[in-house]
């Protein structure tokens, strides 16, 4: 059961005096070792100054300081931080409200913390701050502190304090408890200054250079106390050059569980062939075999799930090979689906293979067989057979457009061990916003950068001109729109809507493409027992003057539905689903509708909400309502489409970067040694 504000306030504060009473002990019974041997005459003739330190290893900091000295501690505004607060001011220090913490609005407070730092410090008062801030990623410096020494003309001090006997708390910074009878060893760096009139390339190079220093200054004291930091070090902040984490228990489980139910696989798979849900003709593939040979030269292997990611994932192949002609890549999926897109987009330089079935055996005899030299994974595809034994061979591991559902970070937050084994076996992570980024480092992985969404700079889907001018022909002047990307439970809401859109426009045409074409006849049944006349593309058919709902129950024609209709909603939205692309219709310049339901692509539509660019709707009733405003006012429409089109624009850039990352890891076209 979740503790109300006030509990948590309550027992962080007695908690706070708990610690207040543990550093005390700790200064008494431990043997001092510090760096260096005149740092309380540095710190006098620096002082006031900002004192930095890593979140969660604040405990010792004050403790070797002057005790003529006066220090405020910098801390957030919620109830976690009470028990910080309380320790600090029980030692004499004082307390600033407000920090860069938390996404929660009441946590905010920089600007307050801001101008009460600038006074403390021009009255003569040493600020101690951390670094990095809630809610991570952890030991990666914001510009905060940066800017306050700019400001304030202070020298920047990095600090750090370990002791031989310490616990270290469960959190996204790795909290760190020092025990008494200890070693207690502590490091005071050099003083960073930062210029009144410094760049933004200077602050950015003052801030890694702080970085730094912080990394190196709490490995030294760590050193001094003859400690092991490992356990205080939060797994997405090691040295990416040190060994990955062990695999625990429970991965080892998942390993030899997969072993043991390998030899039913067949019969899971004729299971899913009846269902039409596997290609009868391909299963060799499933088991990490295949008809092809591989190809002369570098190879890329990419796996996306399905079509959603395949979307995103095929510009990157399509540069890729352009960039180096002499790179094939293999893309692997595990959908029907997503086979077929492929077999229709994939240019003469990249082949398609469906991903084997995550079993020790199977994964080594994929890898064997076609020996990438890079592996990329998409979005949140963790497949940890296939990871550890890539690791094994040294190949490089990518995962890109790195997102995570809240449901699965908390899943992971409580299987820590095994999260740690697999993502710190991954080169770099390339996520699609700050806060997968903070995730995926907290969870272990160590090289990770936000660079956005590579949705957002895939082309539009292509129009089909044949199957385009048949529709427009058979469409004439009837209004309509479309509806795509339906899950089950929304085709009823899009029914209802389109009869009271009927009865406003004269013939009007609901164009339905649902997110798995296979329930196209399901659809189109349960329509017509409602008294809609339906016609579906898979039947080779198009809309003729009686139709009311042409179902496009095929692949490959998103682009030709966008590019007739203006104004498209976008499904996943209305049940919970989560959404799906919107920015696919954006490109075709069709005006977006959508559902309460858009977490998964919350980016694209928070910027498309920002430019007033989209319209959310709840009901059939509000569908309705929306499209037929839409069609009543071009003006409105017209420049909800021109909104959208600004809003896309301000989120692109992911692909590039996506390129240059992963061009690292790919020898150069003489054939020299991989890139490290």
């Amino acid at each position: 059961m979740a503790l109300s504000p006030k509990l948590k306030t309550t027992l962080g504060r007695a908690g706070g005096r708990i610690i207040a009473r543990t550093i005390r002990l700790v200064e008494q019974t431990s043997t001092f070792v510090g760096e260096p041997p005149d740092l309380q005459e540095r710190m006098r003739a620096l002082h006031p100054a900002i004192m930095a330190c890593w979140h969660g290893q604040f405990m010792m900091l004050a403790s070797p300081a002057p005790k003529e000295l006066r220090f405020a501690a910098m801390v957030a505004r919620h109830g976690d931080a009470e028990l910080v607060g309380e320790a600090m001011s029980r030692l004499g220090h004082q307390l600033i409200r407000g920090a860069g913490a938390g996404d929660r609005r009441k946590d905010r407070g920089g600007a307050h913390a801001l101008r009460a730092s600038l006074k403390a410090l021009a009255d003569n008062t040493n600020i101690v701050m951390t670094a990095d801030v809630p809610p991570g990623p952890a030991r990666r410096c914001g510009q905060g502190i940066i800017t306050l020494a700019r400001l304030s003309g202070r020298p920047i001090l990095p600090i750090a304090a370990a002791t031989s006997r310490y616990h270290a708390l469960d959190t996204w910074s790795r909290m760190t408890i020092n025990l008494p009878y200890s070693t207690f060893g502590y490091v005071l760096g050099d003083p960073i200054y930062v210029p009144d009139d410094a760049s933004p390339e200077q602050m950015e190079q003052l801030r890694q250079r702080l970085e730094t220093a912080l990394n190196n200054a709490t490995a030294r004291a760590y050193e001094l106390a003859g400690a092991d930091p490992a356990r205080a070090t939060p797994p997405g902040a090691a040295d990416p050059s040190t060994p990955p984490v062990p695999a625990g228990f429970r991965l080892k489980s998942y390993r030899v569980a997969t072993r043991i139910i390998q030899p039913v696989a067949p019969l899971i798979l004729r299971f899913r062939e009846n269902k039409g849900k596997e290609d009868p003709t391909r299963r060799n593939e499933r088991f990490g075999q295949s008809n092809l040979a591989r190809p002369e030269g570098p190879l890329v292997w990419i796996h996306a799930a399905s079509v959603g990611e395949t979307n995103a994932i095929l510009p990157v192949v399509d540069t890729l090979t352009a960039l180096r002609p002499d790179v094939r890549c293999l893309l692997t999926t595990g959908t029907l689906t997503s086979a077929r897109l492929a077999a229709q987009r994939l240019g003469p330089n990249a082949f398609h293979q469906f991903l084997p079935l995550d079993s020790p055996e199977y994964a080594r005899r994929f890898l064997e067989r076609w020996q990438p030299d890079v592996a990329v994974l998409t979005e949140s595809e963790i497949w940890p057979n296939l990871i550890l034994e890539a690791h094994a061979r040294e190949i490089p591991l990518v995962l890109v457009n790195a997102r995570m559902s809240n449901r699965s970070f908390k899943r992971w937050r409580r299987n820590t061990s095994m999260a740690a084994a697999l993502f710190t076996r991954f080169d770099l992570v390339l996520t699609q916003n700050d806060k997968f980024a903070r995730w995926y480092s907290e969870l272990g992985a160590r090289r990770v950068r936000s660079i956005g969404n590579l949705k957002i700079d895939a082309p539009p889907p292509p129009i089909d001109q044949a199957a385009f001018d048949a529709l427009a022909a058979a469409v004439n002047s009837r209004r309509g729109y479309v509806a795509t990307s339906t899950h089950e439970g929304e085709e009823e809401i899009i029914g209802e809507a389109h009869r009271r859109l009927a009865n406003e426009f004269e013939g009007f045409l609901t164009l339905l493409a649902p997110r798995h074409p296979e329930r196209g006849t399901a659809i189109a049944e349960a329509l017509k027992m409602n008294g809609l006349n339906v016609t579906q593309r898979s039947e080779n058919k198009l809309p003729d003057t009686r139709t009311d709902v042409y179902i496009a129950d095929t692949i490959g024609e998103l682009g030709t539905l966008y590019a007739l209709a203006p104004i498209a909603f976008i499904g996943g939205s209305l049940v919970d689903k989560g959404g799906q692309n919107p920015i696919e219709a954006v490109r075709h310049h069709a005006a977006v509708l959508t559902g309460p339901s858009w977490h998964n692509f919350r980016d694209a539509y928070d910027a498309l909400k920002r430019h007033d660019a989209m319209r959310e709707v709840r009901s059939s009733e509000e569908l309705a309502a929306a499209v037929a405003e839409l069609m009543h006012d071009d003006a409105k429409l017209n420049t909800m489409r021109a909104n959208a089109d600004l809003a896309i624009g301000t989120l692109s850039g992911a692909l590039d970067q996506t390129i240059a990352a992963l061009l690292h890891y790919l020898p150069d076209q003489e054939g020299m040694k991989r890139a490290s």
